[in-house]
């Protein structure tokens, strides 16, 4: 399972990236165990860029959880550290996205793979890193090809 991590706002913490931090530590809590990550990527606030820059990156799990349960642990997690859910693209202190679950392709509620991850340099970017040669189930291309064409965000850029 792959999943994106951002956020804008530190909330209680005293920097984005120990709140990501924090956050990729929760998972475990919540059934998800982390075997791989990216470093953290930093891009301007999308899509008004005078809001606080964002701080992003990636995990790839290992789960028993359905798609739909971890999309529920991930909204947990996102409420535990404080995400409140006002108007779209507001900045927030966690935003938690269930990116793709295996090879799962799904519409309705819940799309799989995320139907906007792959025009993300945000998030194709720090999957790249730690899974280049992962193939987008739908589109058959792998996120190393994806982050070369991505366009939102694409003063994306790695930290660490």
């Amino acid at each position: 399972m792959i999943v994106a991590l951002g956020c804008n706002l530190p909330g209680a913490y005293t920097s984005r990236e120990a709140l990501l931090e924090a956050a990729v530590a929760a998972l475990a809590g919540e059934g998800m165990a982390v075997v791989a990550r990216s470093g953290w990527w930093t891009s301007a606030a999308w899509p008004d860029p005078t809001g606080p820059a964002y701080l992003n990156g990636v995990v790839l799990v290992e789960t028993d959880l359905s798609p739909a349960e971890a999309l529920a642990a991930l909204h947990r997690v996102e409420a535990a550290f404080g995400r409140a859910r006002s108007e779209r693209n507001a900045a927030r202190t966690l935003d938690l996205d269930l990116i793709a679950h295996g090879r799962t392709v799904t519409d309705g509620n819940l799309v799989l793979p995320h139907p906007r991850a792959h025009e993300r340099l945000f998030v194709m970017g720090p999957l790249a890193q730690v899974a280049p040669d992962w193939v987008h189930p739908v589109l058959g291309e792998r996120a190393s090809d994806l982050a070369a064409k991505a366009s939102v965000g694409a003063d994306a850029r790695p930290v660490s």
